[in-house]
């Protein structure tokens, strides 16, 4: 397939005394994969000086948020690691007992570790634990299958509830991979395409991606979809930005996605606003669910969600009138026990209205066509899909189901091939069905958090390993804790890499890293997946991923460009930025499927509205409402105790979770811990601006400082996440001060969905205590401690 350059301008070039490198970022520090264009300005000493955004990227124009554009403060902060460190098991917890080594010898305690538990328990022993979003955490299952040979890869969130719950519901019920609204990001000229559509309305459902970018989606594109016409409707308990300026919001309570979704689809399907054509020759089911929602009339939801009838009655004929609409579903339907039914409901919502793979609509992932043998040895059965599943199939049936969780929760398992997190803190903490004794942390902050509840119960079970190596760029708590060995990462203009958006499942357009630096003795994630492949003898880093690049040509390059591309990445590397152009309508050319028969790649060839794969693993093969675990509702005694509703994690634009906030201009921005409370509860309590709190509830307890606002619901409070404090004391047992704001203690493990997914983030209860005490950062004994020294 032959690739057009994105404007011309070349990838490298001297412009003023610098080298410019034009790049398309990802991470570290984390992101998610929009791939934002910049411009890195190198002096002739090989530093950074100078970050602008590339206005040649035909999606970012070079518009960049305040993250990429301190880049520096990152690169050359003086707490940053650079150099490979070990030090004693025993030592865990003590920051001054970390010695400087080689990655020879970094490597060479891996292998005697791994050969030793190997020997010893299994390879099943080894775990590999991962974090959100970034470059390397899409990586953890190569690093525990292929790499180390385990089938034992974990996402620690609870229920990973975090992208891919929507994404197996989206498996199980059409076929496809994740759909992203249609905001022309696939073609050239975007918005000005022939072959593209504006979409009249936009549906932001539990997402606000202006700060986020989730997923891949550009936030800044809604704006830009504004300004051609484009309407939004607002799914959200919060008032945001866009909220503010759209044409209905839903201020539903809490975790009642599910009954909203049920709602919309009752109306559409009541008054025949449903496209008739699209049901009639490419849904399954369509009867069983117009019955199932025949009683979640909109006066039913609006005693649920506390929203008035008329106004989802509103919403969706809105949504059910648009010649075309998209729905961007965000985090706060994977943060929820009854979430994958929700994402049931706005699957269903975006079937029979048939804005399914049109322009302006909703977009899907082509599937790769089916082969005899692909290349690296995939069955043609794997090879439709945009995941790489090589390591999963080579470890063999016996391994897999030794994953833990495959018994209890095999669609899970296998959908993902990750060990389920609740499972795995058991089995941590119980040694059954066996212990783990060695594992990576690659690129997660566990107990930080964003990727634990209940982090305490994490801190402890990690601690029983007997060795552990991580890999980062900054020490965080969690190594500091737990970590024996840590390796230090590259930043994104320090390394190559290809990123794409959605994980390369339903990806909209690629971006090129292209290296523009080198600092200290850092490796990128490829590199160290390839060098200790190699170092461990594993077949395949000895006989084809051989080094970075032919990683980079073997898993990125050749294996996710649509069409069967073979471009290398020295070719595609002068694009910078690629628009491959899109394919509407694929389920009347067959590119849904590997076999390249018209329709959808589920039993029924269909749009399955009543699910046979969730029947299959025994769970409801349609949706259905389930009130929070904890609620007033629910546990209404215990609602007493815990009178408000806890939200958690909702983005900010200077950190990504839990990192950043060792860099200078970022933490300027957001120095302390935020709880967002209502003005009325506020006054309640007698709490005033700026005053520190404790929330609390049966599980946990973390300190915040209000900020007393009408963007939450009245008996709704929302606490920031991630919070750490590298200016405090590393050692155990302070640990930065990470269990002085950190508000997963107050999550549980084990209320998940019948599938295994899912988890009650968003949806708690707690109750709120007013401090005397102020906990304000000095913010000039910060800077002092973190001060740029470079550039």
């Amino acid at each position: 397939m032959e690739f057009k350059n994105d404007l011309g301008k070349p990838w490298k070039y001297e412009e003023d005394g610098f080298t410019v490198i034009r790049t398309s970022v990802w991470s570290p520090p984390g992101c998610h994969p929009v791939g934002c264009g910049l411009k890195l300005y190198v002096n002739q000493a090989g530093i950074l000086e100078k970050i602008e955004g590339d206005e040649n990227d035909p999606i970012t124009k070079g518009r960049l948020c305040v993250r990429c554009l301190d880049l520096k403060e990152v690169i050359y902060n003086p707490s940053r690691i650079l150099y490979p460190m070990k030090r004693h098991p025993q030592d865990r917890g003590k920051a001054d007992k970390w010695e400087r080594t080689t990655w020879e010898e970094a490597y060479a305690m891996i292998k005697q570790k791994r050969d030793f538990v190997i020997k010893n328990y299994g390879v099943e022993a080894i775990a590999a634990y991962s974090g959100t979003g970034r470059n390397g955490g899409i990586m953890v299952q190569e690093f525990a299958h292929e790499v180390l040979g385990t089938p034992n890869a974990c996402y620690t969130q609870s229920g990973y509830a975090c992208y891919t719950p929507r994404a197996a519901a989206t498996a199980a019920i059409t076929g496809c991979y994740y759909p992203e609204i249609d905001y022309g990001g696939g073609v050239e000229g975007t918005y000005d395409n022939p072959d593209y559509k504006i979409p009249e309305v936009i549906v932001l459902w539990g997402k606000e991606p202006l700060p986020s970018n989730g997923d891949g989606l550009f936030g800044h594109a809604l704006i830009d979809l504004m300004k051609r016409g484009t309407q939004i409707i607002s799914v959200d308990p919060r008032v945001n930005w866009l909220a503010t300026r759209s044409a209905v919001h839903l201020r539903l309570r809490p975790g009642t996605d599910a009954a909203m979704g049920m709602a919309w689809l009752n109306v559409i399907i009541n008054e025949e606003l449903y496209d008739r054509d699209f049901v009639e020759n490419w849904c399954y089911g369509f009867d069983e669910l117009k019955e199932r929602v025949a009683d979640m009339t909109p006066e039913k939801a609006a005693e649920i969600c506390q929203v008035d009838g008329e106004i989802i009655r509103k919403a969706a004929r809105m949504y059910a009138g648009a010649a075309q609409a998209g729905i961007a579903w965000g985090l706060a339907i994977d943060q929820n026990q009854n979430g994958t039914q929700a994402a049931q409901c706005i699957l269903s919502l975006i079937a029979i209205t048939g804005n399914l793979d049109k322009p302006g609509g909703q977009l899907v992932g082509e599937a790769k066509s089916a082969v005899p043998e692909a290349e690296d040895g995939m069955t043609s059965t794997y090879a439709a899909t945009g995941h790489q599943l090589d390591g999963w199939v080579a470890l063999g049936e016996e391994l897999r189901n030794k994953t833990i969780g495959m018994q209890e929760y095999p669609l899970y398992v296998n959908s993902i091939r990750n060990a389920h997190a609740d499972l795995m803190l058991d089995c941590l903490m119980t040694d059954k069905p066996y212990r783990i004794v060695m594992a990576m942390i690659q690129s997660t902050n566990i107990i930080a958090p964003t990727n634990s509840a209940e982090s305490k119960k994490w801190h402890q079970a990690l601690k029983r390993l007997d060795f552990v190596f991580a890999t980062d760029v900054f020490m965080t708590p969690t190594i500091q804790a737990c970590a024996d060995l840590f390796l230090p990462l590259k930043c994104a203009p320090e390394h190559d890499s290809i990123n794409y958006t959605h994980y390369s499942g339903s990806q909209i357009h690629f971006g090129i890293t292209n290296k523009a630096i080198e600092v200290g003795q850092c490796k990128s994630d490829v590199e160290i997946a390839v060098e200790l492949g190699k170092y461990l003898g594993r077949e395949q880093y000895v006989t084809r991923h051989t080094d970075e690049k032919a990683w980079l040509n073997n898993r990125r390059a050749q294996r996710n460009l649509m069409g069967g591309g073979k471009e290398d990445f020295d070719t595609i590397r002068e694009k910078v930025h690629i628009q491959q152009g899109r394919k509407y309508y694929k389920y009347k050319t067959g590119h849904l499927r590997p076999d390249r028969q018209t329709g959808f790649l589920t039993t029924t060839g269909r749009v399955e509205l009543y699910s046979y794969m969730f029947e299959g693993v025994g769970s409801d093969p349609l949706p259905y409402y389930q009130e929070p675990p904890f609620s007033p509702y629910s546990t209404p005694e215990l609602a007493k105790e815990y009178p408000f509703i806890l939200t958690t994690g909702a983005r900010t634009y200077a950190y990504f979770h839990s990192e950043h906030r060792q860099v200078p201009l970022l933490r300027e921005l957001n120095p302390n811990p935020l709880l967002e409370v209502n003005p009325e509860d506020a006054a309640a309590l007698g709490l005033l601006e700026g005053q520190w709190v404790e929330i609390s509830n049966q599980f946990g307890e973390a300190k915040f400082k209000a900020k007393v606002t009408p963007t939450v619901r009245q008996g709704t409070v929302m606490a920031q996440h991630g919070w750490w404090f590298p200016e405090q004391e590393a050692d155990e047992p302070n640990l930065s001060g990470v269990w002085h704001s950190n508000v997963n203690t107050l999550i549980p493990n084990h209320y998940n969905g019948s599938l295994g997914f899912g988890a009650p983030y968003k949806c708690m209860i707690c109750k709120i205590t007013p401090l005397k005490e102020s906990y304000d950062v000095d913010m000039n004994r910060f800077q002092e401690k973190f001060r740029k020294v470079a550039g």
